[in-house]
């Protein structure tokens, strides 16, 4: 028999993953979003948590604000708290947050600090996983850059991108009803500068653009030249960057 589950964001591109594994792995898994057609939930207010969380024995909270960079991910947060103590049932909220949210002060990572400090504080049980920026993020930063004639790519900024099916497996790994708290950071296989990640992806998708490093100011910036958002002790991931990037660009 089988675990009933909860999937907050659960049509997310994490989300959808983690939903999809458990459900192969035979539990009962509900996706949550504001327009699931079975459990349609709006956390900024809390509606519809109710009846989705009944039952429910763990919850993995994949949703976060990306559009809004993170903004109301802690009102969420306190709605899903909330409804869990309500629901009597929850063992184990299992949270994906960041490596560096406490080292990077980026407005963002402090709003996923602050709801892993919430979910701390919440009493309830709970497991915490901080990844390395998935490779997805480094594509979208390359997309946008390469709008223009030169790509412009921050500088000196090293990253450690990790796929996202992995963080996926793990997450579905962690989604048991005894919690774990804090576990060990989880990073990609390779830490590389985001220009030259930049360059391997223009390469793969078939595009030509000068790509020009471009320093930036400011105390954010210089965190991530540090490297506060790196794990490398913790470079368990597979799937290097130029293997994601070759399969976007389909074997180019």
């Amino acid at each position: 028999m089988g675990t009933t589950i909860v999937v907050t964001g659960g049509t997310g591109t994490l989300g959808s993953l983690v939903a999809e594994r458990l459900r192969a792995a035979g539990h009962d898994v509900r996706s949550l979003s504001r327009h699931s057609p079975d459990h349609p939930v709006d956390l900024r207010d809390g509606a519809g948590l109710d009846a989705a969380l009944a039952g429910a024995e763990v919850i993995v909270h994949c949703a976060s604000n990306t559009r809004g960079a993170g903004k109301g991910d802690d009102v969420a947060a306190g709605h899903l708290i909330e409804a869990a103590r309500r629901a009597g049932t929850v063992a184990n909220l299992v949270h994906i947050s960041i490596v560096g949210v406490d080292v990077v002060p980026l407005g963002y990572y402090k709003r996923k600090l602050g709801v892993e400090r919430l979910l701390e504080a919440s009493g309830l049980g709970v497991t915490i996983l901080r990844t390395t920026q998935f490779h997805d993020l480094v594509a979208m930063v390359t997309d946008t850059a390469a709008k223009l004639p030169v790509a412009l790519i921050p500088k000196g900024v090293p990253v450690q991108p990790i796929a996202v099916g992995e963080v996926a497996d793990r997450l579905a790994q962690l989604a048991v009803p005894t919690p774990s708290g804090r576990v060990p950071d989880m990073g990609g296989p390779q830490i590389r500068s985001l220009p030259d990640l930049a360059r391997v992806y223009l390469r793969a998708t078939g595009r030509s653009r000068r790509i020009l490093p471009v320093p930036l100011a400011g105390r954010t910036y210089a965190a991530f030249r540090r490297g506060g958002h790196l794990t490398p002790t913790h470079a368990v991931g597979h799937e290097t960057f130029d293997e994601f990037a070759a399969r976007r660009g389909g074997g180019r």
